[in-house]
């Protein structure tokens, strides 16, 4: 499986119940080792283009009910709830969990992305921003069918990811996945999932400087026409 100094590579997963509990442990370790320092760096990120895109894709009127899913420190959990939407976050960092309560006033559940316990049908949508390329290409197929039943009929996912050949493994201290479009996409439809659009970020740079892969979901509908990458 490697070890924490290791870089990622293209070698599929197969790891057992007690090395994946260490992908997860060593990796929340390292978040609520760096949670103010994280805190602080992301503080005044713009994902404003993020936000958009999941609330303008979600049907019926509002308030949304909104699962921020690794909502780290709480600054999107935040915004959600500064538009009047009934908004739930989900970190498995101790430390994140107590800031994003602090600083959104928000229900936060202390969760492992691989050991999720989800109401069903209970969200409109999952912001997924930063965090799904933490789990295991091996684990991937299961969570992204927990966030299908968690969302409602026509319920939509926005996820953010770095972006790359399909390398996996430990990053220094985090366990992370770098998947190109097609394998993404890949993993996505088959839990259920069509794609609305996709786009790379940050916006207006030339595509080798965008690390960021954005895509847009919605749960069990008509498949539409993606539009052009951005």
């Amino acid at each position: 499986m490697g070890n924490p100094d290791s870089d990622p590579d293209k070698r599929p997963l197969r790891a057992d119940a007690g090395q994946l509990h260490r992908i997860s442990q060593v990796t929340i370790a390292h978040y609520d080792r760096s949670a103010e320092a994280y805190r602080d760096g992301t503080r005044d990120h713009d994902v404003s283009q993020n936000y958009a895109s999941l609330l303008d894709a979600i049907e019926g009127d509002h308030p949304f009910s909104i699962l921020d899913l690794g909502c780290g420190p709480g600054r999107d959990l935040h915004h959600f709830r500064s538009l009047g939407h009934d908004a739930v976050g989900l970190d498995g960092s101790n430390e994140f969990v107590a800031m994003a309560r602090a600083c959104s006033g928000c229900e936060v559940l202390h969760q492992d992305f691989l050991a999720m316990t989800l109401p069903e049908g209970r969200f409109d949508g999952v912001f997924a921003n930063a965090s799904l390329f933490h789990v295991p290409s091996q684990e991937l197929p299961r969570v992204l069918l927990e966030l299908a039943a968690t969302l409602r009929p026509r319920g939509v996912l926005f996820s953010s990811n770095p972006r790359g050949n399909n390398e996996e493994g430990y990053r220094g201290d985090r366990y992370s996945c770098f998947f190109d479009l097609d394998t993404w996409r890949n993993y996505v439809t088959a839990a259920g999932f069509c794609e609305i659009r996709h786009y790379y970020r940050p916006q207006g740079l030339p595509r080798h400087k965008q690390p960021w892969l954005a895509t847009l979901w919605r749960k069990g509908s008509t498949p539409v026409t993606c539009s052009p990458a951005t």
